[in-house]
């Protein structure tokens, strides 16, 4: 046994750990856990742990396929919410065949490959998400705790100890935290994490929803990382801040460049611009994502970049001359309830495309357009984003860039996943036909 493992089995010793959920995330992004008691710990650390492996397809199980959870000794922390006696520890999971393969439908995997391709070129990929989420009295209905709106206090923001709790229960599990306030949507709120390597950010996001449903139940509320359950609300996002490093040079800054935007940022968001409809249903996975995305609740419509417009799909913030590390490109359409580890994955191959291939960036839209008429952006010349579903699986279907990064296996049963939801949704008469049509037809 390695001194990790040894210094891990010390650690929950001394930590009076008694059991330890070992982590793992399905194909749609859900969180999924088993337990194994201190006994077993020693073991599962050489060895991993035999598990039914279909638990990682989401909707389309099929037959039992037994796989290999192999722990992830750095990700070893002890559960904030958990009694201090007889405690509970997680780690995340790799998922491998039962010859010691690993699983290329594992999703943690999957950007594991895809980090390696470019650290191969030198290059680390650093990644911040700004989390939007609600609190609601209940799972049953989006009924509000608040009518709040962005920054505002006691007692418009009546979530506020909520938040805090959430917010202390990341620190505790060394997930760092910029800062957190009260969304523009009533009820809403948002949490920034810091800014890390993007293994170890899609690994806090998930343990962020985790997080964040714990304090929810505790305190008797509901935490939703829904996109749109409010429908004359804003919906929840993820915008997600990235920059490239060679060493510890920040290859999206220049001090000579207009923002001080290098060539190679300019390439990068050309990329993410030109196979956005390729990687959105990796970002925008459900059909309720689509209800957020809509010209007025500050979402993007069209495939553009900017400095300041809140419709466009990339933003370059801000950023001083003195701060080169600071340097970093915004995506704002990915929202909370994706799957983190496929997402970063996509936009990574995205950007590095256009890196490659030496992408021109159009010009940005500082303005944002005073039109509401999606027909009206077309004829103006904007490229406008997929509106639903169902259009932004046939751009996946379709994509060779997206088939290469992702695999065939996940491509394949992530799309047929998403035809099962679709082919649900379809079948749902909702209340909004019900009232508009039933008195008429």
């Amino acid at each position: 046994m390695d001194k990790d493992k040894e210094y891990i089995l010390k650690l929950a010793h001394e930590n009076r750990v008694k059991f330890i959920r070992f982590w793992f995330t399905d194909i749609l992004g859900f969180l999924k856990s088993f337990a194994i008691t201190i006994d077993e710990l020693e073991d599962a650390l050489v060895e991993g742990v035999r598990f039914d492996g279909s638990t990682l397809h989401g909707l389309i199980r099929r037959d039992e396929s037994e796989m290999i959870a192999v722990p992830d000794t750095s990700t070893f922390q002890i559960l904030p919410w958990r009694p201090k006696e007889d405690s509970v520890a997680r780690m995340f999971c790799d998922i491998y065949l039962t010859d010691m393969t690993p699983y290329e439908g594992d999703a943690r995997y999957v950007l594991k490959r895809n980090l390696k391709k470019a650290y191969e070129k030198g290059l680390t990929f650093y990644t911040g998400p700004e989390i939007e989420f609600f609190f609601f009295r209940s799972a049953q209905s989006p009924e509000i705790l608040d009518r709040g709106g962005y920054f505002d206090l006691t007692p418009l923001d009546v979530a506020t100890d909520y938040r805090r709790q959430t917010v202390l229960n990341l620190e505790q599990m060394d997930i760092g935290v910029i800062s957190s306030h009260h969304e523009g949507g009533y009820s809403q709120h948002e949490i920034d994490l810091r800014h890390d390597d993007a293994l170890t950010t899609a690994d806090n996001i998930m343990t962020f929803r985790l997080v964040a449903k714990e304090v929810g139940l505790l305190n008797g509320i509901y935490a939703s990382f829904m996109p749109k359950p409010l429908a004359d609300q804003n919906g929840s996002g993820m915008h997600v801040h990235q920059s490239l490093f060679r060493e510890d040079e920040n290859i999206f800054f220049d001090s000579r460049a207009p923002e001080f935007l290098s060539q190679a940022g300019r390439h990068y968001i050309a990329g993410l611009l030109r196979h956005s409809r390729e990687f959105f249903a990796i970002t925008n996975q459900w059909v309720n994502s689509y209800k957020r995305l809509l010209y007025g609740f500050e979402a993007p419509v069209h495939a553009s970049w900017s400095t300041r417009c809140d419709t466009a799909l990339v933003r370059v913030p801000q950023c001083k001359q003195d701060k080169p590390r600071s340097m970093r490109v915004e995506l704002r359409n990915p929202d909370p309830a994706c799957n983190p580890y496929l997402m970063f994955s996509a936009i990574l191959a995205c950007g590095l495309k256009g890196i490659e291939e030496k992408y021109e960036l159009p010009a940005p839209i500082d303005e944002k357009p005073n039109i509401g008429n999606r027909r009206e952006l077309q004829r103006l010349g904007f490229e406008m984003l997929p509106m639903q579903l169902d259009e932004a699986i046939q751009y996946l279907e379709k994509s060779e860039l997206m088939r290469e990064t992702l695999g065939a296996t996940v491509i394949d049963a992530f799309i047929e996943n998403k035809l099962l939801e679709l082919e649900r949704f379809n079948a749902h008469i909702t209340d909004y036909e019900i009232s508009e049509y039933l008195p008429i037809l």
